[in-house]
């Protein structure tokens, strides 16, 4: 089998596995990275979400074979890392994840941690872009919560933003 090689939460990874599995098998069973969650495996319900090289994408859709040895996938797992020490919340995790925290979104929480990948996504580009977080710019995140909490995701995402 093709070896492939890549980064994950800043450390670099190799495996064994032919060039068009899904990254997300990649991540969970390979590498027992278990935040990006298993959903649809279509690109459908985007509870795998999670970033390659700062962008928002589905790892059920991302076939591994197309990264390379520089490529950089951050999970939930890694998000804390991406920010300083002292950017971090009480509980050590991103502000985003301490803005979910506090504004009480999760019920089951499956969907969560793709949500949250989201968002950061989401409040990086638009800060990127010298701008502030919209209605519209909510409206494009497209993850799908079974549980319905949508009112208190939008809620935290502002929150977040505000401490990022």
């Amino acid at each position: 089998m093709p070896e492939q090689t890549f980064l994950v939460n800043g450390e670099r990874v190799t495996v064994d596995v032919e060039d068009d599995v899904r990254l997300l098998w990649v991540l969970r069973d390979l590498l027992g990275v278990t935040g990006p969650k298993y959903g649809c495996g279509i690109n459908v319900c985007k509870a795998c979400t999670s970033h390659l090289n700062g962008k928002a994408v589905n790892p059920c859709a991302v076939p591994v074979g197309r990264l390379g040895a520089d490529d950089e996938v951050t999970t939930i797992e890694g998000l804390p890392d991406r920010v300083e020490e002292s950017r971090r919340g009480p509980n050590g995790l991103h502000p985003m994840q301490e803005a979910w925290l506090d504004r009480d979104v999760a019920q089951c929480g499956y969907c969560q941690p793709g949500q949250i990948m989201a968002a950061v996504a989401l409040v990086e580009r638009v800060a990127a872009e010298g701008g502030q977080v919209t209605d519209a710019d909510l409206d494009g995140i497209r993850n799908i919560c079974r549980c319905g909490t949508y009112t208190r995701i939008r809620e935290a995402i502002r929150d977040g933003a505000s401490r990022m």
